[in-house]
């Protein structure tokens, strides 16, 4: 088995961020389910979900949720699963709401944040949690580890051959 991740968001206007999730779980060969499931409108729908995915072989939830961001800490409250919690930008305050609501869990109900926009790093995270069991999922993520090292030091040499003007201009000459 390669592990098992839900993924959930409040609404689909959501769906491009959460694809880095979706994006960072494939890179890791972990499976996934994706679902549109809102804490204010569909509240029994997200309890079910929530209650529902250990016994359906998911070992971590992503929630990605924008504004008051309740879908995170929902989740939360009715599973012993990990959550981690996507706040979404948007609204007045781009954001800040959400990476709030989701930081701010009261004791005994955690939920797990990265940054606003952060579902990439949400999927490295679950594959991370999942990799705790699964040696496969370990491997993947030290070869992605050792694959951004790698560009790292390709980029750094390219800078020491062609110069700051030379880099920025794509390796383009200025004369």
């Amino acid at each position: 088995m390669s592990g098992r991740v839900l993924i959930v968001m409040g609404s689909d206007s959501d769906l491009e961020i959460m694809n880095g999730a979706v994006q960072a779980l494939k890179n890791c060969g972990v499976e996934y389910e994706v679902r549109i499931s809102s804490a204010h409108r569909v509240p029994e729908k997200t309890a079910a979900l929530a209650r529902e995915a250990e016994s359906r072989g998911f070992q971590a939830i992503i929630a990605g949720a924008g504004l008051a961001a309740h879908l995170p800490g929902v989740l939360a409250s009715f599973t012993h699963l990990p959550v981690i919690g996507v706040p979404i930008k948007g609204g007045a305050i781009q954001g800040i709401d959400a990476l709030y609501a989701i930081v701010q869990m009261p004791k005994g109900i955690p939920v797990a944040t990265v940054a606003i926009n952060g579902a990439y790093n949400a999927g490295l995270l679950a594959a991370q949690i999942v990799a705790v069991q699964n040696p496969e999922v370990r491997e993947k993520l030290i070869a992605l580890r050792a694959k951004m090292a790698a560009e790292v030091e390709e980029k750094d040499r390219r800078l020491q051959e062609l110069g700051v003007e030379g880099y920025l201009n794509g390796g383009k000459s200025n004369d």
